[in-house]
């Protein structure tokens, strides 16, 4: 039930009675509420009627606040630091629309969906017309606000906060959702990160390091090149006859020559302004291939401009059918002269027009961008993958995880577990985690311990990816670590993958599972963000801490039976074992018995 936005201290007695009230006749059965705030002279009113309660009146002031004292939140949008829950998450109002923690660290990450999981089992979902505006005030409330106009949304309450999921959840993606090519699971992605130079010294790296991969026996995977290799690799063909003779520059790209592995190469939706592509469409007049401006009294439109990866660059109209089925056809083309497997597109999230503080035209309000992109994308194959999830957990696509810092904290390892249930509870089961020790440089780079905590991690995660190799990061033994690793989650943790991957097909229910999925009445269930179910089967409890070789842990699931399989010891669920021992080369697993 949501409380008014006084001028003072919000009564927390408001929130917790209104659920107690409101659940208890419900009990064994769920109810929905519709919602609608409709503001007038920026004063909304909202009444319902509630089971036993007489009628009730609340003056709001352009926005809907729910309580986070007493009940613990999930759902909503990914953070740079991400929480779980949302609790102790901190974010100004503003737009909820996916954004680039590069360009706002405050602002939303790249995956949310207007749905919101209380911990009381009340769910609340906002309508996709609503432009809506969201913020959050750390272990106090987070407020809902429609944005000029009036917000509608759908309260429901269910006995327990499971239960609440597994019905409002399946609706998330919609009746039908397909699955990605699910043979990158057993890949893993080892990111080619050199300075970008010319096409022949590109091809020379990725081929050293696919001999230096098969010299330390994990030649089967994925090479992923980035946006600035892909387009110089792809260049190699057009050297002029008489360079490539004075110079021996290579005639083509050879997929051959990092064989068995795989390509994967990387596009996105921008074009720089000094680009000869840009400068091509422009002085042909296709003005309209790029977002733009509108002149008000006639004239040409002028393209939107932004930055991407520190260029001042113009961005892909999803709305122009040319425009988009060029673009398909230029990311085919280039898949088929690179011999590529993958193709990973970054950039589709954030909406461009908000970004320069415009309303932005009714197709393209909030995140349809992103949406429709998505969308677009499924045609090239369901071997894509895509850096933004916003209505789109229906279909066969990857999705990035956002790059985490180099360190120990929410933006860094402490932030990989809860940005995975994040993922998973929204429907995007099927993501790549940030490479092996973060992308973004953090206090400790090259840290030995952080990178064998986060490899632990990743480990029983859907994907596998690296930036930096293990031996240039740590010791030999670190790297007898990674080979292990990779062959656990190939053996262990991809089958269950696949196994639970049909549940989600028929069902809807997440793979990767927060504790209380099991305990879903238990207070202490309700807190746990380094621990992880795999279905309802296995329960990852790894260590996030520097330093530590022990850890409390939560078995969930009252009247279990838990086995950890380094041990063979078996405990009883609904239990926290104290100061339990773990080694730096040891996580704990543990497989559900009974």
């Amino acid at each position: 039930m949501p409380i008014a936005r006084p001028t003072g201290r919000i009564p927390e007695a408001a929130w917790t009675s209104g659920i107690r009230e409101l659940t208890e006749p419900w009990k064994g059965a769920l109810g929905c509420l519709g919602v609608a705030v409709f503001f007038a002279m920026t004063i909304g009113i909202i009444s319902w009627q509630a089971l036993e309660q007489p009628l009730e009146e609340w003056m709001l002031r352009g926005q809907d606040c729910f309580s986070m004292v007493n009940v613990s939140w999930y759902g909503g949008a990914s953070l740079c630091a991400q929480r779980w829950p949302l609790n102790g998450a901190e974010s100004p109002e503003q737009p909820f629309v996916s954004g680039d923690f590069s360009k706002n660290p405050t602002g939303y990450g790249p995956v949310l969906e207007r749905y919101f999981l209380g911990s009381t089992g009340v769910t609340v979902t906002v309508a996709p017309d609503v432009s809506l505006v969201l913020s959050l005030e750390s272990h106090w409330h987070f407020c809902l606000g429609g944005a000029g106009g009036p917000l509608h949304y759908v309260l429901c309450i269910s006995p327990n906060i499971t239960t609440a999921h597994r019905h409002m959840g399946t609706q998330l993606a919609g009746p039908t959702r397909a699955l990605p090519d699910t043979t990158l699971l057993w890949s893993p992605i080892w990111q080619y990160d050199e300075p970008v130079g010319s096409a022949a010294k590109i091809k020379r790296g990725l081929r050293s390091l696919a001999r230096r991969l098969k010299r330390h026996r994990m030649q089967e995977g994925v090479l992923a090149l980035g946006e600035h290799g892909t387009a110089a690799l792809a260049t190699m063909d057009h050297v002029p006859v008489e360079r490539r003779k004075r110079h021996g520059t290579p005639h083509i790209w050879d997929p051959a020559m990092i064989f068995p592995l795989r390509l994967s190469i990387t596009l996105s939706p921008y074009a720089s302004i000094a680009a000869p592509l840009f400068l091509h469409l422009l002085r042909d007049g296709e003005t309209g291939y790029w977002l733009s401006l509108q002149p008000r009294y006639g004239g040409c439109s002028i393209p939107l401009l932004t930055t991407w990866k520190g260029q001042l660059c113009a961005r892909l109209n999803i709305t122009n059918e040319a425009a988009l089925s060029w673009y398909l056809s230029r990311a085919r083309g280039l898949r088929h002269k690179l011999g590529a497997t993958y193709m990973i597109f970054e950039g589709a999230e954030g909406n461009a027009f908000l970004e320069q503080a415009m309303s932005p035209p009714t197709e393209l309000a909030g995140d349809q961008y992103a949406e429709m992109l998505a969308a677009a994308l499924v045609t090239l194959g369901n071997a894509t993958v895509i850096s933004v999830g916003a209505r789109s957990s229906h279909l066969p696509l990857f999705v990035q995880m956002s790059p985490l810092h180099s360190d120990w904290s929410h933006a860094g390892l402490k932030g990989l577990i809860p940005s995975a249930l994040h993922y998973s509870l929204l429907g995007y089961n099927f993501f790549i985690p940030d490479a092996v020790g973060g992308s973004l440089a953090g206090d400790t780079p090259g840290d030995p311990e952080l990178y064998v905590r986060w490899l632990q991690i990743v480990t029983f995660l859907p994907v596998m990816a690296f930036g930096t190799p293990p031996w240039l990061c740590c010791d030999y033994w670190v790297l007898n670590l990674t080979r292990q690793c990779i062959q656990r989650h190939r053996n262990f943790v991809v089958p269950l993958i696949i196994k639970y991957s049909k549940e989600w097909l028929s069902s809807g229910y997440p793979i990767f599972r927060p504790v209380w999925w099991l305990s879903p009445t238990d207070p202490t269930a309700f807190t746990v963000e380094d621990e992880f179910l795999i279905g309802d089967e296995v329960l990852v409890a790894p260590i996030t801490e520097k330093g530590q070789t022990w850890r409390d842990i939560y078995l969930p699931g009252e009247g279990c039976r838990w086995r950890d399989t380094n041990s063979a010891r078996v405990f009883d669920g609904g239990t926290v074992l104290r100061n339990y021992s773990v080694g730096l080369e040891e996580v704990p697993v543990f497989v559900k018995t009974s």
